[in-house]
């Protein structure tokens, strides 16, 4: 039998003596702020016990994490529709790349970059009249967690410096594919970003997307195939340019987040995440890159 909190300790205990953990964040000025020794695991075993370890239940901005939740709610609400808007090819550039968007006259390539999610932001605009509101439900409803919410600071920190991402939505508007005020996306955008949430939260929150869509309180959130082709979305684009080779060396459909979060799943088996705040060159989790290789490698869990 898998001792699943050994393997836990295992490699927290590893990793925790690495020198090198990456680099935080600090083109946003309030992630800066963040200690880069901070580092936790959880593990929800969906049919089975809960581990965690470290600062698993330490808060922490979930930024593009968020991208998952925001597209679960648009994908609900306009089915098939919404891939009008955006596509679901990887698109082998960074999370914040503008060149690509020009090209293919104004449709993002997938709903995990930010081109996709703020066209997903800008759906949701449309459809709720307090779309800051209904998310913050959604999430907690997910995590069956009242103790969910965001974090103003980071998200006023992110609205006064996101220059990219206000080219972005002005490019997107040139293209007509944005409904709303570009102001208006962008302050749910940034709000969506900064919610905050432990490792713990996440997993749970992730729980439908490895559950056939069903959650932790057995309610249906999605459908069957809305989870199956999220997931698949996750797989190919969770990670950006380095999709490719979290695959390679994970094998786990998974999103991760400039804040160092990472949420991994093994549909029927698990939700795994992690979060150190220190990024790779492609901007995800250095120690967390590492510590879900060698959770799949010990545990023999992968999709592959």
């Amino acid at each position: 039998m898998t001792d699943y909190q050994e393997i836990l300790d295992s490699i927290y205990s590893e990793l925790l003596q690495q020198e090198d953990k990456g680099e935080i964040a600090d083109y946003i000025p309030e992630l800066a702020k963040v200690d880069p020794t901070k580092f936790g695991i959880y593990l929800n075993r969906i049919h089975e016990d809960n581990y965690g370890v470290g600062d698993a239940y330490t808060k922490f901005s979930i930024q593009s994490i968020s991208k998952v939740f925001t597209l679960a709610m648009a994908f609900s609400n306009q089915g098939n529709k919404l891939w009008n808007r955006v596509d679901v090819e990887p698109s082998g550039n960074p999370f914040n790349y503008l060149a690509l968007l020009e090209q293919e006259n104004g449709i993002p390539r997938n709903p995990l970059i930010n081109s996709g999610a703020i066209v997903v932001a800008d759906c949701l605009l449309s459809t709720y009249d307090n779309p800051k509101a209904e998310l913050l439900k959604f999430v907690r409803e997910l995590a069956n967690d009242d103790n969910i919410d965001y974090n103003v600071e980071v998200a006023a920190s992110e609205m006064a410096t996101g220059y990219t991402n206000f080219a972005i939505a002005n490019l997107l508007k040139s293209f007509n594919n944005l409904e709303n005020p570009v102001e208006d996306v962008l302050d749910f955008y940034f709000h969506q970003c900064s919610l905050e949430m432990t490792c713990e939260q996440l997993s749970n929150a992730f729980f439908p997307f490895a559950n056939k869509g069903v959650c932790m309180q057995q309610n249906t959130c999605l459908t069957p195939t809305q989870a199956k082709r999220i997931n698949a979305i996750m797989l190919t684009c969770g990670f950006y340019d380095e999709a490719g080779e979290f695959a390679f060396e994970v094998g786990l459909p998974g999103k991760s987040g400039v804040g160092g979060g990472i949420v991994a799943l093994l549909p029927d088996n698990f939700i795994i995440t992690t979060w150190s705040p220190g990024l790779n060159e492609k901007g995800n989790s250095y120690l967390g890159m590492l510590a879900l290789e060698k959770f799949t490698t010990a545990s023999k869990a992968s999709i592959f």
